[in-house]
């Protein structure tokens, strides 16, 4: 197995990436025609007009996929990759959608490694997704695993 030199593993306790992306009208609607999730909670302004929100909100598996996005960077910035494994998400455990992510709101992913567990070759990451006030929109921690390429 190769690993940069110096590490006991390809990622340490501390690292960290960020993505932000502004929720736009077609994010919503190309998500619920590809889910099939087609709620009026996300389509329908008319119907969420007088709700508690006002408006349409994402769907939060929608800010989920950023949160996926965040665990593709920072396996993209390991320095030197295994030419025997390869990590994979083992998935989210603890997710919460805190507040709904509206339509035009910014929402900015951190994923930082947490946990390191070199035996088991697992990495563990606290991902936080906050809008553009700085209000959490939902949480989760991301679990990474390198598993064998043969």
């Amino acid at each position: 197995m190769q690993q940069a030199a110096g590490q006991d593993f390809y990622l340490k306790v501390g690292d960290k990436v960020t993505f932000s992306k502004t929720i736009g009208e077609s994010d919503v609607y190309m998500f619920a025609g590809i889910t099939g999730d087609l709620a009026p909670v996300h389509t329908n302004q008319q119907y969420m007009r007088d709700s508690y929100y006002g408006e349409r909100i994402a769907h939060g598996v929608l800010i989920m996929g950023f949160m996926s996005t965040t665990s593709s960077l920072i396996v993209a910035g390991i320095q030197q990759p295994s030419d025997s494994e390869v990590p994979v998400s083992l998935g989210y455990d603890r997710v919460r959608f805190l507040k709904a992510a509206l339509i035009g709101d910014t929402v900015t992913v951190n994923y930082e490694v947490v946990g390191i567990d070199p035996e088991r070759r697992r990495s563990t990451a606290s991902v936080t997704a906050v809008n553009q006030r700085g209000e959490q929109v939902a949480i989760a921690t991301h679990i990474l695993k390198w598993v064998p390429k043969d």
